[in-house]
């Protein structure tokens, strides 16, 4: 089952072509890369040739923008009542992965038609689309985990531009595992988990993730704080280059071995590409949902 977030106003993917796809922002246009672009640009027009932004990678790793027009470090964006700062970063990403409203979307109905109080864990939580989704949902308590604080500094300014201070909202900076394995110590339980984990990445304190080797445990270990009658439990992945198929088989052989009351849904994640009508794919998901 694939997902494709198409309630956009604030954000267009306009074109792709060679390795690169042009965005855009409110009114801002950026140009960057990404891998999954494989094909050629069917026309290179001057949107193409003069973005306010031109984000080009280096040979030697990482890269640089160019800025081709004058416009502020930072803007705002809006997704239905959400608002989310946006702000091009030294490593080609926004601040936001606009693909994920197709997740919002999904969780915002679950919590919204829930006949109980819920408790949300946002895992690998970024700059907290999730989060504040889950919140102004009506989510009685979001738990934001992510290692950097800076990201988790970003996430506390988004929740601000969305008015949702009075909401119940714990910003944690912390190495998942660890965090996940305190709570079940304190006996704590969530009625959803997110998380977002990257292909590798680091703690707060030097703690390696592999993604190959850490998921499987530290779904396990979700499993364990996950409450008697949860709501649902999913996992998003971008840089993997593993299929849907994975995730899959990793919630069906843990959340859907111990909870019989659910289904599971997987495959990808995408945009719509405006000028081809097409779709720009960008990652895969999997979630066990309860019936």
């Amino acid at each position: 089952m694939n997902q494709v977030a198409e309630n956009w106003k604030d954000y267009e993917c306009i074109d792709t072509g060679n390795g690169e796809k042009l965005e855009r922002w409110k009114d801002i246009i950026l140009r960057r890369p990404d891998p999954q672009v494989i094909w050629p640009i069917h026309k290179e027009d001057q949107l193409w040739k003069q973005p306010h932004a031109h984000y080009h990678r280096s040979k030697s790793g990482g890269g640089s923008w160019e800025y081709k027009k004058k416009f502020k470090d930072s803007w705002v964006i809006e997704y239905k009542d959400l608002r989310f700062k946006v702000s091009p970063t030294g490593f080609k990403h926004t601040g936001l992965f606009p693909e994920q409203a197709a997740n919002w979307d999904f969780m915002m109905d679950k919590i919204k038609n829930a006949d109980k109080e819920i408790r949300v864990l946002n895992l690998f939580a970024y700059t907290g689309g999730a989060t504040m989704a889950c919140a102004s949902a009506g989510a009685t308590e979001v738990v934001h985990v992510d290692a950097s604080k800076g990201m988790v500094n970003w996430a506390k300014e988004n929740m601000q531009l969305s008015h949702l201070e009075d909401h119940k909202i714990r910003f944690i900076v912390d190495d998942v595992l660890k965090f996940v394995q305190r709570e079940k110590r304190r006996g704590r339980t969530y009625h959803a988990i997110i998380m977002d984990p990257p292909s590798y990445g680091r703690g707060p304190n030097g703690e390696i993730w592999k993604i190959e080797e850490q998921l499987y445990p530290l779904i396990s270990a979700c499993l364990e704080i996950l409450d008697d009658d949860p709501l649902f439990f999913l996992v998003n992945s971008y840089t993997t280059g593993f299929p849907a198929t994975v995730l899959y088989n990793l919630l069906n052989a843990t959340v859907a071995e111990k909870h019989k009351n659910g289904y599971i849904e997987a495959g990808e994640i995408g945009l719509p590409i405006t000028r081809s009508n097409t779709i720009l794919p960008c990652g895969i998901y999997g979630r066990w949902v309860k019936k």
